[in-house]
């Protein structure tokens, strides 16, 4: 159990996103779930990140996220280049206003709510941020989330 405890204190503390993925490699190879889990998130904290805990940020965030997913997915790099494109150009609102009101955009939403990874996605995040996004965005999120089982309470709280 020590040799546990020792892992999960380097994943915990661990800023190399290199060696982050060879945990989360690790784990999934011997099923550990809870130690992927672990190593998954604290990747996408020490990944590259406009400003935490804002729309920019957390967009970012479920970006890496997404990408990482589909990485393992296809068994090779994966890059949302288009959407790279917009945030840079646009920025993080007007890419979620289109995320939450085009229902044909569900295809990363889909992987995501598959992976139990709710809180990633970019409905969860124009939850969070409501104030910077018109009522219906907002509504529309929601009704994504919830018609995928996922509970929105308390998810609205930025």
């Amino acid at each position: 159990m020590a040799d546990m405890k020792r892992i999960t204190e380097t994943i915990e503390t661990s800023d190399d996103p290199a060696q982050l993925r060879r945990f989360m490699a690790n784990a999934r190879q011997k099923k550990a779930a809870a130690l992927y889990d672990l190593a998954f998130r604290r990747l996408l904290e020490v990944l590259p990140d406009p400003a935490p805990g804002t729309v920019e940020g957390d967009m970012w965030r479920s970006v890496h996220a997404l990408e990482q997913v589909l990485t393992e997915e296809r068994g090779k790099a994966a890059r949302l280049t288009r959407t790279r494109q917009k945030l840079t150009k646009g920025g993080a609102i007007p890419v979620l206003r289109d995320f939450a009101a085009n229902p044909e955009l569900e295809g990363g939403f889909a992987l995501l709510i598959a992976r139990k990874l709710p809180d990633l996605t970019g409905e969860a995040v124009v939850l969070r941020h409501a104030a910077s996004f018109a009522k219906d965005v907002v509504s529309a999120a929601r009704d994504r989330l919830e018609e995928a089982g996922v509970e929105t309470e308390g998810m609205g709280a930025a």
